[in-house]
């Protein structure tokens, strides 16, 4: 948990190279067939990890979107012993996309109510 704020920042231009390339279906295995370690976290792990994540986008020399931004958060929490999950999700009018990421069923990098506005597509 010491470099958390690094980790974020290298694991948002890590997806960002997969987004810019188009590799979305890279970046979906990437994240799906990322491990959760086996290591006992702090009870506010969660917490701490999704903060990192906010603040890396901050500084983060583009706009990050929530595609990289959920991957991104979902690999730390997974690295961190966190079964996180990255939800995809679509409405239809307007057509809107969302990506964000899910704890034990529970939005933890965006507003709780997410799921109630977007139809899921995929969790990985």
């Amino acid at each position: 948990m010491k470099h958390l704020s690094r980790d974020a920042y290298f694991e948002l231009i890590r997806f960002d190279f997969f987004l810019i390339r188009g590799k979305f279906e890279a970046l979906y295995h990437t994240v799906r067939g990322f491990p959760v370690r086996p290591i006992k976290t702090e009870s506010n792990a969660t917490e701490l990890i999704c903060r990192a994540v906010d603040n890396a986008c901050i500084w983060y020399f583009k706009q990050v979107l929530c595609l990289q931004r959920s991957a991104a958060t979902t690999c730390l929490l997974r690295r961190h012993g966190i079964r996180g999950q990255l939800v995809l999700g679509a409405q239809q009018l307007p057509f809107r996309a969302h990506a964000w990421v899910e704890v034990d069923g529970r939005v933890v990098n965006d507003r709780p109510y997410t799921p109630e506005i977007y139809a899921v597509l995929d969790r990985c």
